[in-house]
């Protein structure tokens, strides 16, 4: 699904310095990013992610900040519109922690448990497409856009035909 846009880090080669690693999505990967997150359109795609690997431990530490221009449809005028979204997030890693063991630590009401490895590697481009992704509105619209409801009954034949109102009646 989202192999052109890829960029995954072998967790072996993460060391104990900090490093950078930033992320430019092309018109391509801009096109699969749009057809994951379901909008018309990306116009602009970027991320800087920084990793760093604990001392004699197993976690690493991901963090940094994700940008992208989205065109989304307003649920309300159902018109296209640009918007720029940002995130900044900070994640944690385990090499070896497993999935049962991360569902045994949620049973327990354990907190800040950290995310599982998967085969050895760390996509950091699926990390910067989740972080937008949480972001996203539920139901976008464009700056100022309000829904009024208007009723297509007045408010008489409203009030009459209040269930409660007939229950009265029958009394």
């Amino acid at each position: 699904m989202q192999k052109n846009f890829s960029y995954p880090l072998f967790v072996d080669d993460i060391s104990t310095a900090q490093k950078e690693y930033k992320i430019k999505a092309d018109e391509e990967q801009r096109r699969q990013i749009a057809d994951i997150l379901k909008v018309p359109a990306v116009k602009e795609f970027t991320a800087d992610i920084y990793t760093k690997r604990h001392n004699k431990s197993t976690l690493i530490d991901v963090w940094g900040k994700v940008a992208a221009l989205i065109t989304r449809q307003s649920v309300i005028s159902l018109e296209n519109f640009d918007k720029h979204y940002q995130s900044d997030f900070s994640l944690q890693f385990d090499i070896h922690l497993t999935e049962n063991q991360v569902r045994e630590m949620e049973e327990n009401g354990e907190e800040n448990i950290p995310d599982v490895v998967m085969n050895g590697k760390i996509d950091l481009s699926q990390l910067a497409m989740e972080q937008i992704a949480l972001v996203l509105e539920d139901y976008p619209r464009q700056e100022g856009e309000e829904f009024i409801f208007k009723s297509e009954f007045d408010e008489e034949t409203t009030v009459n035909a209040n269930p409660f109102k007939i229950l009265e009646k029958l009394k």
